[in-house]
C-alpha cells in the first residue's frame, strides 16, 4: 500500500476521532441557560407569540447546547432576572422598565409611538413597526398606485406566503387556533432574534447580548431581507400593503424606492 495513503488515512482517522471527540465534549458540557421574561397581558397576541418563538429557539436549542425558558412577570416592578425582556406594555411602563434595567435589552412588541423611537434608550428596541414607518410605506404605495384608497400598512398578515411566511403562519395557527397578527409577529421575533444571537455569541449575559444586538444583528424574521437595529431602537424591516384582507405588496416599494433601502421607512435616527 503507497506510503501517501497511509498518511491520508491516518490523517482522516485522527480528524474524525478529534470531531468525535468535540461533539463528545459539547453534549457533555451543561447547557446554556438562556431565561427570558414576559411582561404584558397573558394570552395575548403578544404572548402567544413570544412562546412561539420559545418553542422554536428551544427545538434549535436541543441541537446546539441551549436551554431557553420564559418567565411571565405580573408587573413591571418585579425583580428581573433574564436575559432579555419582551414587553408588551403601555409606552410610559415600557420606559419605566427599560430605565430600570439599562444594561438589559427590553423588546418593544406592541407600542408603535413614535415619540419612544426618539428618546433613544440604548437598550430599548423596538420590534414593532412605527407610526412613520407605516405612513412612510402608504405613502410610497400610493405613489405607484394612486388609486389606491383602502389599503393599510401592517408588520404581519395570517395570509402572507413568501419567504417561509407561510410555514410560520401555519405553526402558529396550528398551535393557538388563531391567526398571527402584528404584536404575534412581533413577540416571535423578538424571541427568535434573540435566541439566534445567544447560539452564535454562546452567551446569555446581557450586555453581551445588548452589544450584538446594536452592533452585528442579522435576521430575517421570514421577510426575506436582513434586518437590524438602528440607533433609535427601531428594526428596520418591510412592511406590508393590505387591501381588504389580502396582501397586496410590500414596502420599501419597487419603482418607487430600491427594494433594499429600508431606511425610506421611518424615523432613520435619534431625536437631536
Amino acid at each position: 500500500m503507497p506510503l501517501r495513503f497511509l498518511k491520508s488515512s491516518a490523517a482522516r482517522g485522527a480528524t474524525g476521532c478529534l470531531l468525535i471527540f468535540s461533539w463528545w465534549l459539547a453534549a457533555a458540557a451543561a447547557p446554556l441557560e438562556v431565561k427570558l421574561a414576559y411582561i404584558g397581558a397573558i394570552n395575548s397576541s403578544a404572548h402567544q407569540g413570544a412562546l412561539q418563538g420559545l418553542e422554536e429557539a428551544q427545538q434549535q436549542g436541543d441541537f446546539l447546547g441551549q436551554h431557553y425558558t420564559l418567565v411571565e412577570l405580573a408587573a413591571v416592578a418585579d425583580p428581573i432576572d433574564a436575559s432579555a425582556v419582551i414587553a408588551a406594555l403601555p409606552a410610559v411602563e415600557l420606559v419605566a422598565v427599560a430605565a430600570a434595567h439599562p444594561t438589559l435589552p427590553v423588546f418593544n412588541v406592541t407600542r408603535p409611538d413614535d415619540a419612544l423611537r426618539t428618546q433613544c434608550k440604548t437598550n430599548l428596541l423596538h420590534v414593532i413597526p412605527n407610526t412613520k414607518t407605516l405612513v412612510d410605506a402608504l405613502a410610497q404605495w400610493r405613489v405607484a398606485h394612486p388609486e389606491a384608497k383602502t389599503v393599510q400598512a401592517q408588520a404581519w398578515h395570517a395570509d402572507f406566503e413568501k419567504y417561509s411566511a407561510s410555514q410560520l403562519n401555519n405553526r402558529y395557527r396550528e398551535k393557538f387556533k388563531q391567526p398571527m397578527d402584528d404584536a404575534a409577529w412581533a413577540g416571535w421575533a423578538a424571541v427568535k432574534l434573540l435566541s439566534d444571537l445567544a447560539a452564535r455569541e454562546q452567551s446569555a449575559d446581557p450586555a453581551v447580548l445588548l452589544k450584538a444586538l446594536r452592533e452585528h444583528l442579522a435576521f430575517d424574521g421570514q421577510k426575506g431581507v436582513t434586518m437590524s437595529f438602528r440607533d433609535n431602537g427601531q428594526l428596520r424591516q418591510p412592511v406590508l400593503l393590505v387591501d381588504h384582507g389580502k396582501v397586496v405588496g410590500e414596502a420599501p416599494v419597487r419603482g418607487v424606492v430600491e427594494v433594499e433601502d429600508l431606511d425610506s421607512l421611518g424615523q432613520i435616527s435619534c431625536a437631536k
